[in-house]
């Protein structure tokens, strides 16, 4: 039995239970451009930008939101909608800070909006004067430019259905709306767990980091590797200018185990990576007594050494081992292995044991 289909810009496409026009659109390749969108909340159709025309409806719909059903016609490129991208694009610019050209002027990260200007175009309308309130916030890590905000919500809807953290909302109304925290408080004396997962959502650089404000240049070269903080392997990409790291991001949701998530440890605690007094090699003590540079073979067999010399002169219960809350499962295990098995002790433990 065949599956059901729609009829996507004059193509058949299958249509499965449950489906958006969003998520079949993305199946068969079509691109539909979005800004409040992200598989790992619920669609609202805030930001009007995936609008498009399903034959017999009087308005554009959200593709978002909006069921698929077999036998619909959609059209996502017609002129009806590449128009409304284009006016709705021109009214998101009349109402943020524009340089001499008519560019948005970077926030480091966020691209998005602007990403999309480039590749739509954006009908030229009058600027309009800023009317939502500024604000200082004293965390290290995380700063709001309200004037950059086209309140889609994006993040306070991740704050509240991934994070649980519920530590931003939308707060006035119309132009004025903004993201806030209750009582106008700090970040810091919010549930806001400084998880920086509104940067990683946020598509206008609204929520931005810090140092990106300062640092992001146009040649930076991004490395994925593996966090260090804990023992889940949360994957994150490295930003590198000149031989050093200027700023962490999460890869993009659906391509990790840790779905584009990370927490206040991964995405900003990477200082100690340049720190003069980090150490990036063995020291084994000499016979003056001052440590000195040494191959990872020397270390080995020196710790190997004096394990063995003290289970042989005060028998295996005298060494014990533990495991750090850093190595995985599979780690650990090879420590209980090593202690129990190579030396016949059961003293072993986990830092991070409950």
């Amino acid at each position: 039995m065949s599956e059901p289909t729609l009829l996507l810009d004059g193509v058949p496409v299958a249509v499965r239970a449950g489906d958006t026009l969003l998520q079949v659109a993305r199946r068969a390749g079509v691109d539909v451009p979005t800004l409040c969108h992200d598989d790992r909340v619920d669609p609202a159709g805030a930001c009007r930008m995936c609008l498009v025309e399903v034959e017999g409806q009087r308005r554009l719909l959200p593709s978002c939101a909006t069921p698929a059903v077999a036998g619909q016609v959609v059209r996502t490129q017609s002129e009806r909608v590449q128009r409304h991208r284009r006016t709705l694009l021109g009214m998101y610019l009349a109402d943020h800070p524009v340089s001499a050209d008519g560019a948005l002027p970077s926030r480091g990260t966020g691209g998005r909006l602007a990403q999309l200007v480039a590749a739509h175009g954006a009908v030229a309308l009058p600027s309009l004067p800023p009317t939502r309130p500024g604000r200082v916030d004293a965390n290290p890590y995380i700063d709001y430019d309200p004037a950059a905000c086209i309140t889609c919500g994006l993040c306070t809807r991740y704050c509240d259905e991934v994070e649980v953290a519920s530590a931003i909302t939308l707060a006035g109304r119309g132009r004025h709306t903004h993201v806030a925290t209750a009582d106008q408080r700090q970040l810091l004396d919010s549930t806001c767990e400084l998880c920086g997962g509104c940067v990683a959502v946020c598509p206008t650089g609204a929520m931005t980091e810090k140092a990106a404000l300062q640092t992001v240049a146009a040649d930076e070269r991004q490395v994925r590797t593996t966090c260090t903080f804990c023992g889940v392997g949360c994957q994150l990409d490295l930003h590198v200018h000149d031989g050093r790291v200027v700023r962490v991001s999460s890869p993009p949701p659906g391509t990790t185990l840790n779905d584009g998530n990370l927490c206040v440890k991964g995405r900003f605690s990477y200082e100690f990576i340049h720190h003069p007094e980090r150490l990036t090699t063995p020291l084994l003590r000499g016979d003056d007594g001052e440590l000195h540079p040494a191959t990872w073979e020397q270390a080995l067999d020196r710790v190997a050494t004096g394990l063995l010399s003290l289970r042989a002169r005060y028998g295996p219960d005298s060494v014990g081992f533990i495991s750090s809350s850093r190595c995985t499962g599979e780690e650990n295990y090879l420590v209980q292995k090593l202690a129990r098995g190579a030396f016949g002790t059961n003293n072993c433990h986990q830092c991070a044991a409950t």
